[in-house]
């Protein structure tokens, strides 16, 4: 487990970084048909150097979802536009990589992400902004103790296109609840 921030029985999180480019760049090529609409992540060497210049300043929080059998990257959650003072909360952006979409890495990965956002980062509330027929994410958050709080028409412009959201939402105190009732 290279470099990795914490650890799951299945998947282990780490920073992003140069060292990853090239199977950054190959795992957003090899899942165009599954991000279709749903999200725009970083596709070209531009892109993706812009990619690591979000996580220098302090808004912005990069994760890596790696496999610790072979520390593949499976996937990418990131916590973004962090504020601080009364809010202290953040937006989620994730995607999954093909071929290792639909097993349950992201999820564990997702609870990692937010184990580290509750202690680490110390914020109280994490927002996840999910197109409605994108049923894949909407179970993501869901199993992880979202709850659903309300509509964004026209919310974010992906692909060319505004379109509509559900917002979907944690704070600490749920998350600690939801630990404390799995145990």
């Amino acid at each position: 487990m290279k470099h990795a921030l914490v650890a799951g029985e299945r998947v282990y999180l780490r920073r992003p970084g140069e060292r990853d480019r090239a199977e950054f760049l190959e795992g957003v090529k090899a899942s165009r048909m599954l991000h279709r609409s749903w999200a725009h992540p970083p596709a070209d060497h531009h892109a993706f150097t812009e990619y690591l210049r979000r996580f220098r300043g302090h808004n912005h929080e990069g994760y890596l979802v790696c496999r610790a059998e072979d520390d593949a990257i499976a996937g990418v959650i990131n916590v973004n536009e962090i504020v601080r003072g009364a809010f202290q909360g953040g937006y989620l952006g994730y995607y999954g990589f093909e071929p290792y979409s639909g097993q349950g890495y992201m999820s564990e990965g997702l609870r990692l992400v937010l184990r580290l956002a509750f202690t680490e980062l110390r914020l109280h509330r994490l927002e996840a902004n999910v197109q409605p027929a994108n049923a894949a994410s909407t179970a993501l958050v869901q199993g992880a103790g979202f709850r659903l709080e309300g509509f964004s028409p026209r919310y974010l412009k992906i692909a060319g296109r505004w379109r509509d959201h559900e917002r979907w939402a944690i704070t600490v105190e749920n998350w600690r609840d939801l630990r404390r009732s799995r145990r």
